[in-house]
């Protein structure tokens, strides 16, 4: 994670309460954007709650289950915390952010106003991985043949490096 620009690291596991106390008492108030990209609904709503009333984003990118559904309290939107969706970064966040006051705009790969179009971004993600601009072997932790693919996704769950 350092590689990509991470200054802070919080593991969940290391505390007794929920995870979104503990980012609110940190950051003195909650975080002005929150990605959840693992598709799981407690963190869906963890990342909403994490958010600083007033101008916080919760940005869902991971993808629930079938049938799974996300649940928060009205309290946590009607404090002015926003709850939106994206598929390959096509949601713009963009307002006043926090006492600094400067107006963001940018979408959920920080690449301006415009977002990302399947059609038209892809070949361009293509170009930018071969030519060493966008990180994606970094995330690769293992490789194994398709016949290990139950050891694999068992791998992935447990988060084994």
């Amino acid at each position: 994670a350092k590689k990509f620009g991470c200054t802070e690291f919080v593991n969940p596991k290391d505390y007794e309460k929920p995870i979104q106390e503990v980012l609110i008492e940190i950051t003195d108030g909650g975080l002005d954007y929150t990605f959840e990209c693992v598709g799981n609904v407690r963190t869906m709503r963890a990342a909403l709650e994490a958010c600083h009333k007033g101008w916080g984003v919760s940005v869902i990118v991971g993808v629930a289950g079938a049938g799974q559904e996300i649940s928060t309290r009205p309290f946590q939107l009607v404090t002015g915390r926003t709850w939106k969706g994206t598929a390959f970064g096509e949601t713009r966040l963009g307002g006043v952010v926090g006492e600094r006051a400067s107006r963001v705009e940018l979408d959920c790969r920080g690449q301006g106003a415009r977002g990302w179009k399947s059609r038209d971004s892809v070949p361009k993600l293509v170009d930018e991985y071969l030519n060493k601009k966008l990180l994606l072997d970094e995330f690769v932790t293992h490789s194994l043949p398709f016949e290990k693919l139950n050891e694999a996704f068992h791998l992935m769950h447990t988060g084994q490096r």
